[in-house]
């Protein structure tokens, strides 16, 4: 290869780690991988070591192995230089599994379903604001400027619009391109309830993994294309106060070795094993809360009427619900998971999805009534979601599930690395204290 190429693996925040190579460097990375330290993967999500981690100063720092889970590199259409990028999974130094790469949490719970004899199909829908381009520089989110529509700006929300989708043609044609060059298994494009909010979904696919690497590739592509375009774009939860935040809703179903769909029961109600993965998923959603909701950001998402779950509960064609059944053909039946927002490792949202249903199977729960109409007015309030990254916190250390079926390692470093990052922010004084109080106290 005569260009460079970047070799990275994906650290717990869902942050790219890795390095520029030559090209000529690229039959020896294919074989030997490159070495970063394991600590990389447990950085706060500035990049900055978490000493608390257990991966720093105990293990002396050392290194682990990245090897590609790519055959080829591919190309990263939208730099101006050509460029191509290659995406790696770390191991331990005697190629053993390193649990706290957050690809390796996500294969180890597929890897329980295949023992099984089952097979996890998963899509992903992501949502994401498109923003001017001097939104980072300012850092404060401001609608972006069509630029197929003499000069209007997105100031008001339009949910699927197609004019919102035609005034960004260029934008969105260039993303169409680089899914198609990188692999990404692009569906629709829908104009969301934000100004400037958009969702793209990705098709399902026969393995999470690959499901988690699309997601991980379409979020750089489109802060990439974004750029290139003179726009900014962001994941973030919830970037404006008063306009709907952004989710990371994911598809399930479940076949069996011979490809038949295990939730398929003929009707419209699905089978036992369906409703016993959704009573795992309920059950197991507050301990799994802080891989949904990772960040101090993420909470302001969640709010009554919102079209954010604020309790675990589930029904049949219910957009207020955490997990919804939809409406489909029998064969085509699936568990909707609606928790996540896009600011979540894509990883580790498909991991604590597939985590609540083998719990839910293994363990053949029962699941709660499902609920009809408004679940804000009248689900259970005693199994409202944690509420605070504080409490989400708390709960995954405290963990059974998780613990049980990804690993006390990969728990306690994400732990560490969130209470890291939360006594950071818990020092800094917020705008809005400054204004309320600031010569009235």
């Amino acid at each position: 290869m005569e260009n460079d190429f970047d070799l990275f693996v994906v650290d717990l925040n869902g942050n790219l780690r890795g390095k520029r190579l030559l090209g000529d460097s690229l039959e020896k990375v294919m074989e030997e991988g490159i070495k970063l330290p394991r600590s990389v993967a447990g950085l706060d999500f500035w990049g900055d070591d978490v000493p608390d981690n257990g991966l720093v100063f105990e293990t002396g720092d050392n290194d682990g192995i990245c090897m590609p889970i790519q055959s080829r590199p591919v190309p990263v259409p939208w730099t101006k230089k050509e460029r191509h990028q290659l995406h790696a999974m770390m191991e331990n130094p005697d190629g053993t599994p390193f649990d706290v790469d957050p690809r390796q949490a996500l294969k180890n719970i597929v890897d329980k379903f295949h023992a099984r004899g089952w097979y996890p199909v998963m899509a992903t829908e992501l949502e994401f604001y498109l923003m001017d381009g001097t939104a980072e520089e300012e850092q404060r989110p401001r609608p972006p400027v069509l630029d197929k529509s003499h000069g209007r700006r997105l100031n008001t929300s339009d949910a699927y619009s197609i004019e919102d989708v035609d005034g960004l043609e260029d934008f969105f044609a260039e993303v169409r391109e680089c899914c198609d060059a990188q692999g990404v298994m692009a569906d629709t494009i829908i104009s969301e309830l934000g100004p400037g909010q958009f969702e793209i979904n990705l098709k399902h696919v026969a393995d999470p993994l690959n499901a988690g690497d699309q997601a991980i590739w379409f979020k750089r592509m489109v802060k990439g294309i974004s750029r290139k375009y003179g726009y900014s774009s962001t994941f973030m939860a919830k970037p404006y106060a008063d306009h709907s935040g952004s989710g990371f809703h994911v598809h399930f179903s479940l076949l069996d070795k011979d490809g038949n769909n295990l939730f398929d029961d003929g009707g419209d109600e699905g089978t036992e094993m369906l409703r016993m993965a959704i009573a795992g998923m309920i059950e197991t959603m507050p301990e799994c809360m802080l891989m949904f909701a990772p960040h101090l950001n993420s909470y302001h998402r969640f709010q009554d009427g919102s079209h954010a779950p604020v309790y675990a509960c589930w029904g049949y064609e219910n957009r207020t619900t955490a997990v919804r059944v939809p409406e489909s053909e029998p064969v085509a039946r699936r568990i909707e998971h609606r928790v996540s927002g896009a600011d979540a490792n894509p990883y580790l949202v498909l991991a604590a999805v597939l985590t609540g249903a083998l719990h839910g199977i293994e363990n053949q729960l029962q699941a709660p009534p499902d609920v009809e109409g408004d679940a804000y007015a009248i689900a259970d309030q005693s199994i409202r979601l944690p509420s605070s990254w504080r409490m989400a916190i708390d709960r995954l250390e405290k963990a059974g599930a998780v613990r049980h079926y990804l690993g006390d390692e990969f728990v306690d470093v994400f732990c560490a690395v969130k209470r890291h990052e939360h006594s950071l922010l818990n020092k800094r004084i917020s705008d809005i204290e400054y204004e309320s109080y600031l010569g009235l106290l």
